[in-house]
């Protein structure tokens, strides 16, 4: 009978604001697509990812357990905050050992993501890994033939993938394309008066029409001389059978201001960051941002800074031996009031020892001398 196809087809549309109405845009699939799209030409996207990443690199490293040259390694300046932001731009972390003549690993050279593929043994492990450039290519073996990492692969969580992680662009990409396209609907309004355009009635008392070079002469005089940010509010002088009238927009097509900032919000969500710390309007009170400064390190920069530094941590147990790298966070003022009642919980544990208590606070078993 075909009822259903009848039905759908009689079935209204749903009304579409007139700024995302049109042709409709493609959602990128290539990754400097879709990096263009969140966080080049996104200002939201770009300050989320330099907080988190920033927050990130800015932590000091130190060693639990090995040697201080470890850490050293890994707290050079830059590496951590490249490494957070490949995670969560990529959702993959490539840091190549780059070996010294005295046969020990001198530097951890973070490699670009989007130009590293993964070759498989039989057994469907990591053999190598293959790094290109243009039409170079290097390949990059996983282990040395005594079994030290040559690379070392760090990756987010991708429960569809069992080798390569999964970053946050992908949830993040369609908030972003509608907030880059409401920013362009916003600007071509700028570059308009700021205003919607209005239509110029011809509306002789003979019924005629206007010739072409009238008509050509009166677009060149409108574009000219009253179109733009820099003409706006200029009178407008109409000779005879000219009206002008003035369009608007309805209030479903002006809504893209709350469009906007619900965009915003979703991709502050998808890179795990407050929104009151972006300056998005609703949250900004005192009591807000510190709470969500708190909810920052806690939720986002902490457990993002110890996975980097547990998987560098394994990687250069292959090289120095047991490896186990932390962050002091004693310094940062959003987690004073935490710190602050772990040590008093801490310090009247009667029951525990100095060694114990100094573990529990993340410090050395043993007192250095």
């Amino acid at each position: 009978m075909g009822w259903f196809g009848r039905k759908a087809a009689e079935a209204p549309r749903p009304a579409v604001p007139l700024w995302l109405s049109g042709e409709v845009e493609a959602v990128p699939r290539s990754y400097g697509a879709r990096l263009s799209e969140v966080y080049v030409n996104n200002p939201v996207g770009q300050r989320a990812v330099r907080m988190v990443a920033g927050a990130v690199g800015a932590l000091p490293v130190y060693a639990l357990e090995g040697k201080d040259q470890v850490a050293d390694l890994v707290g050079r300046a830059g590496l951590m905050e490249t490494v957070a932001a490949q995670l969560l731009l990529h959702g993959n972390a490539f840091l190549q050992c780059v070996v010294g003549r005295d046969g020990g690993v001198h530097e951890l050279f973070p490699l670009r993501p989007e130009r590293v593929s993964l070759e498989l043994d039989q057994r469907g492990w990591p053999a190598a890994y293959s790094y290109k450039v243009k039409s170079r290519a290097m390949q990059i073996a996983a282990r040395d033939a005594l079994g030290r990492a040559q690379v070392i692969h760090l990756k987010s969580l991708n429960p569809t993938d069992d080798h390569l992680g999964l970053g946050c662009m992908d949830a993040a990409i369609a908030s972003a394309a509608v907030h880059n396209r409401a920013t362009r609907w916003n600007k071509a309004l700028l570059d308009n008066a700021a205003r919607p355009s209005g239509a110029l009635v011809y509306e002789p008392v003979d019924g005629s029409m206007l010739s072409s070079d009238q008509f050509g002469r009166l677009r060149d005089e409108l574009e000219r001389q009253f179109s733009g940010s820099d003409n706006a509010g200029r009178p407008l002088l109409l000779e005879g059978g000219l009206k002008w009238q003035a369009m608007s927009l309805t209030p479903a097509d002006m809504d893209f201001v709350a469009l906007k900032e619900a965009a915003a919000r979703d991709i502050a969500l998808a890179f795990g960051v407050p929104p009151a710390l972006l300056g998005l309007p609703g949250d900004t009170a005192y009591a807000n941002m510190r709470e969500a400064g708190r909810a920052l390190y806690r939720q986002t920069v902490l457990p993002l800074t110890q996975r980097i530094l547990d998987g560098i941590g394994a990687g250069l147990s292959t090289w120095f031996g047991k490896v186990k790298l932390g962050a002091d966070v004693d310094q940062l003022s959003e987690l004073a009031e935490d710190r602050e009642r772990l040590w008093q919980q801490v310090g009247a544990a009667n029951f525990l020892s100095d060694a114990e208590k100094r573990e529990l606070l993340g410090y050395r078993k043993e007192q250095e001398r």
